[in-house]
């Protein structure tokens, strides 16, 4: 995982924009890992399944890290950028970028790898068309 000052701007395209609610939030204001992950999840499936044009599952997450708390009310940007484009499989890298009242400007909250994998409607793996 880069460092956060080696990374000052976004990797990939805009999947997904959200707002963090109180629902989403532990006892201390701060947004649960856990739901973190799972938006980043859904900008994931979003890019990988136009990729692969059709229905994706994940299959890994991997070199996952959390930077920095995100309250409340911070507007939360999801970035996914194709690393690799296989027979049957996407591996992207997903970053959540936050902007709140707190801080000037964006800052990194966390990255992940991705791994995708094409799925029929069977749930069997199925080749990506080129």
């Amino acid at each position: 995982m880069q460092e956060i000052d080696k990374d000052p701007v976004p990797t990939g395209e805009l999947a997904l924009k959200i707002t963090a609610l109180p629902r989403d939030s532990n006892s201390f204001g701060d947004i649960y890992g856990g739901w973190l992950v799972s938006q980043m999840d859904v900008a994931g499936t979003s890019t990988a399944s136009r990729l692969a044009r059709g229905r994706v599952a994940t299959v890994a997450i991997d070199r996952m890290g959390f930077m920095v708390p995100v309250p409340v009310g911070a507007q939360l940007a999801f970035h996914s950028h194709v690393l690799e484009v296989g027979r049957s499989s996407v591996k992207m890298l997903v970053e959540v970028w936050s902007e709140d009242l707190a801080h000037e400007g964006s800052r990194k909250v966390t990255e992940a790898i991705f791994v995708f994998v094409a799925i029929d409607d069977r749930g069997r793996t199925r080749v990506i068309p080129s």
